[in-house]
């Protein structure tokens, strides 16, 4: 489920970083699968990652204000 970033600037610092470690956790448990080869689809990893990169540009954006 690719995330929106409208939905994640509706969140708040808090549930930013709850979503960042729950993404983490389901990447490190993507690349095992992977490692594995138990995966049975590669493109969620890259989906993950962007996920991650997008709770972490809020993040940032909601540090400088």
């Amino acid at each position: 489920m690719k995330m929106k970033a409208v939905d994640v600037r509706k969140m708040s610092a808090s549930e930013l970083d709850a979503k960042l470690v729950e993404l983490k956790k389901d990447l490190f448990n993507l690349r095992l699968q992977h490692a594995t080869n138990q995966l049975d689809n590669p493109i969620r990893i890259a989906e993950v990652k962007k996920d991650i990169a997008r709770v972490k540009t809020i993040l940032r954006e909601q540090q400088g204000r």
